[in-house]
């Protein structure tokens, strides 16, 4: 098979990446699970072949594959899909990791996400992160809310990506996406450059070094709404990487900087459901003036508290999301457990909260408490 057959293939099982090497089998991940889908392992020669097929689809160069071993692009077929591609060599062999991304926009309700992220499209200014590791939705979730905002309301988009992966039209808004380094040389060239282009909001993939940030934090800082991405699990470890970027005698400056201008820190994770799929869980935290104090005083390892305890601002911790998970019959406790900040607390609760309730086995199997772990 070509690749451009793989990569229907892919599509028509719902994959959401793509595996390709030397000596492997391709394999596809479907609900987080990879599996294979070849039926014999690839020689060197068909793996340079599908790769070699991946930049003439791109109509894209491999020189910088050539020169460095690794390059990221996108690619689009007609009426199948966009794919997000990365390529590397290991062991001296090249290899791929593919990412399906279909043409039509995410539905935020047929994804569950909560109204509450959703409420940042109303966000006018500031800084808000979307964070969690990779492959844990943050592009999708990225989508979601730019695609909202341009409903709503009027204004100039400019995503910085790479590479782009969900492609958006005008609508209310006027949008402008930029690939980096197909239209743009880096981030940080984008970024500055943007600022002359009477951008409201900008769209900023990563937040990857010193520069990036500062250069971000003075975008927000002048009116801007700028949403951005880390690859960090938690409020408070976000601002902590954020702050830990620069030397120590700017951060006492950035702390105060970033406690000004920070709106929502959302992280996000994808977990199992009962039935298999992927269902994401979430952390809210929205900035008040007690976590810009927090902030300021570099007492972070409070913020927990301080989300816990703003459940009416519609703040949300990890660990309490995951229990209402549990609580709609969604996930199984072991899940809720496995993927919690706190695991041994969380257990504890289940333990001492849920042994009496969830004794239907059709829910969760609670006759040992080794069946749960």
């Amino acid at each position: 098979m070509k690749a451009h057959e793989w990569l229907a293939l892919a599509v028509q099982h719902k994959a959401s990446d793509i595996f390709v090497g030397a000596g492997r089998y391709i394999s596809f991940k479907i609900n987080g699970v990879v599996a294979t889908a070849g039926e014999t392992p690839i020689t060197m020669a068909e793996a340079k072949e599908f790769i070699d097929e991946l930049y003439a689809l791109a109509e894209r160069s491999n020189e910088q594959f050539k020169n460095s071993g690794d390059d990221d692009f996108s690619v689009t077929i007609s009426k199948l899909a966009r794919f997000r591609v990365n390529t590397y060599n290991q062991r001296s062999t090249p290899a791929a990791v593919i990412r399906v991304v279909l043409f039509e926009l995410p539905n935020p309700q047929n994804l569950e996400i909560p109204d509450e992220v959703m409420r940042i499209a109303g966000v006018k200014n500031g800084l808000v992160l979307v964070t969690g590791v990779t492959g844990s939705g943050k592009s999708t979730t990225l989508a979601c809310i730019i695609d909202a905002i341009n409903k709503s309301r009027t204004g100039h988009i400019i995503t910085l990506e790479d590479p782009i992966e969900y492609l958006h039209r005008d609508k209310m808004c006027l949008i402008s996406q930029r690939e980096i380094p197909t239209d743009t040389k880096s981030y940080i060239t984008a970024l500055r450059a943007c600022l002359r282009q009477s951008p409201d909001i900008v769209l900023l993939g990563e937040m990857r070094d010193e520069e990036t940030i500062k250069t971000a934090m003075t975008a927000a800082e002048t009116g801007h709404l700028v949403i951005s991405t880390l690859h960090t699990m938690g409020a408070a470890k976000t601002i902590d990487r954020i702050i830990d970027a620069f030397p120590p005698e700017q951060q006492p400056q950035m702390r105060t900087q970033l406690a000004m201008i920070l709106r929502t820190v959302v992280s996000q994770q994808l977990v199992k459901r009962k039935d298999g799929t992927l269902i994401p869980a979430f952390e809210i935290m929205h900035v008040n003036k007690d976590i810009q104090k927090l902030i300021i005083e570099s007492k972070t390892f409070q913020i927990d508290t301080q989300i816990d305890i703003g459940k009416s601002m519609g703040m949300i911790g990890m660990d309490a999301y995951l229990t209402s998970l549990v609580e709609r019959s969604e996930i199984a406790m072991e899940t809720a457990v496995t993927n919690a900040t706190k695991p041994d607390e969380m257990k504890t609760i289940f333990e001492s909260r849920f042994f009496d309730e969830f004794r239907d086995e059709s829910v969760v199997r609670v006759s040992k408490k080794a069946d749960w772990f």
